[in-house]
């Protein structure tokens, strides 16, 4: 195993030195690295390199430099872009996390929703069920009523992660309708209806098995 840097560039080394050294389990997460001088040595580089490696790996998420009381491990590796990360995925995957994603926000909605998300629910409801072809159009009128829900929970960080998944998730659902459509529309209609229902009862429980049943179903379609 090499255990000094000997090419350029150096900073750029020493940070994938270090992080093999912590995927390797060498510091453990929360550990605190050696002092400059030692790991300095220990990588073959000086302490100004070893600082731009430091900084390197703490944008990356991986260490913090915390003033006076060192560096430490705060992840076990780099993670990939979250636009990768989504493209690598399988439909099934991404379903699946829209399922914990969905059927929290929806208990949540049930919970803190105000009249005006009602409103917009039931509008959403409606236009969902006015757009039955074509196949993208009915997509995105699914699409903006399960957003929706996500509003109606009043939790930005949840939003966001929704509106990550919709470019992968949107041209999937549309080429998956256009070889097997869904069985009974009027079904599909109807767990839609009944999570608005628990939602406007503030059934947080049943609005979350709503959203959790119907997401599961179309899981299944995938598989």
């Amino acid at each position: 195993m090499v255990s000094q840097v000997r090419r350029h560039p150096l900073a750029a080394q020493a940070a994938e030195l270090l992080l093999a050294r912590i995927k390797a389990g060498e510091w453990p997460l929360g550990h605190r690295l050696p002092g400059e001088t030692t790991l300095a040595a220990q990588l073959g580089v000086g302490r100004s390199t070893l600082r731009e490696a430091i900084r390197e790996l703490a944008g990356k998420g991986v260490l913090d430099s915390r003033q006076g009381a060192g560096v430490f491990v705060t992840a076990l590796d780099t993670t990939d872009d979250w636009d990768v990360v989504l493209r690598r995925a399988t439909i099934a995957s991404v379903i699946e996390a829209r399922i914990a994603i969905e059927a929290e926000a929806a208990a949540l909605a049930a919970r803190r929703r105000t009249p005006a998300d009602l409103r917009a629910l039931r509008r959403a409801l409606a236009a969902r069920e006015a757009h039955g072809e074509p196949i993208a159009d009915h997509v995105d009128a699914d699409m903006a009523f399960h957003r929706t829900v996500l509003v109606a929970a009043h939790n930005e960080v949840l939003t966001q992660l929704f509106d990550s998944f919709l470019p992968r998730l949107r041209l999937a659902m549309i080429d998956m309708l256009k070889i097997r459509p869904v069985p009974s529309e009027a079904a599909d209609h109807a767990a839609h209806e009944r999570l608005v229902d628990a939602i406007a009862a503030r059934n947080s429980t049943a609005a979350a098995e709503f959203s959790r049943s119907h997401l599961t179903t179309l899981q299944e379609a995938f598989t």
